[in-house]
């Protein structure tokens, strides 16, 4: 099974592109961030003809996350567990969700399609907002593993954190003032291994970047970030034979400022129908 996660800064401007994508990939699973449009206004007939069933999670024309699969979906969450919420001048936990997390079930493996807060400042309330995010959903998969032992499970997406310094090439980020490289982020999402939550693409791609934004000729330059991460349970983690990050789909017409972000899975053992031999 191929699964793969595209923050694809607006599926109606870029729909037909990233379907062409999936398909010559060949791709059975995407979960795509900064979807930003309703679940209403999602172009689903043009990935219906390709073959693909997509879920939605989407309010307005912000964040939004959705999963496109050609296997089929189940136990569809909205949200994950102490998922907190934000809103400018909201302060205390009935603050309103963002349509920023939507999981599934494909084929047994969980997967999560997550667009993490960007924090914008070190001193804005929204990355307070950020790490209490991260700190929750780290909790979650903790949780989550240990009501379901030995079960796959995937976190998927833009996580707006560079974790390392090899991470981080675009120079306008610089240490003590800018968000993504702060000790506090970095300590969030370290949290992750802590919790069996491992990067599964950095063993196989230790290198390269997923995101570079528009302005002052970063692709070219490649002053970009790693961002987008596929990150796995041991289950998962067991099971992953290839990654890759899609550069070349940073090039062309009106591409997105982030790449995909692939993992190749082995089948489940459990599902060998091959003859057995004595």
């Amino acid at each position: 099974m191929r699964i793969a996660t595209w923050n694809v800064n607006s599926i109606r401007t870029r729909k037909q592109r990233v379907v062409d994508w999936l398909v010559a990939a060949d791709i059975d699973v995407l979960a795509m961030q900064e979807i930003k449009c309703k679940n209403e206004q999602f172009p689903i007939e043009v990935f219906e003809e390709a073959g693909y069933e997509v879920q939605i999670h989407g309010l307005n024309q912000w964040n939004g996350v959705a999963v496109a699969s050609r296997r089929p979906m189940t136990d569809v969450e909205v949200g994950f567990s102490g998922q907190p919420g934000f809103a400018k001048g909201h302060d205390g936990p009935d603050a309103p969700q963002e349509a920023r997390a939507l999981g599934v079930t494909v084929d047994g493996v969980r997967v999560w399609s997550l667009y993490i807060p960007n924090g914008r400042a070190l001193d804005d309330p929204h990355m307070d907002y950020k790490l209490r995010f991260l700190e929750a959903l780290s909790a979650d998969a903790e949780r989550w593993q240990r009501e379901n032992p030995g079960a796959p499970l995937a976190l998927t997406g833009d996580f707006n954190v560079a974790p390392t310094d090899a991470d981080m090439g675009d120079p306008s980020f610089v240490p003590g003032v800018s968000t993504h490289i702060s000790p506090a982020e970095r300590a969030a999402f370290a949290r992750f291994e802590q919790v069996a939550m491992t990067d599964v693409v950095r063993p196989l791609v230790p290198e390269g970047y997923t995101f570079w934004d528009y302005k002052q000729l970063r692709f070219p330059r490649d002053e970009g970030m790693r961002i987008d991460f596929v990150l796995g349970s041991p289950a998962f983690a067991d099971r992953v034979v290839d990654a890759r990050i899609e550069r070349e789909q940073r090039k062309g017409d009106a591409p997105s400022d982030h790449v995909p972000v692939v993992v190749e899975l082995s089948e489940d053992e459990d599902d060998d129908d091959r003859p057995m031999i004595f």
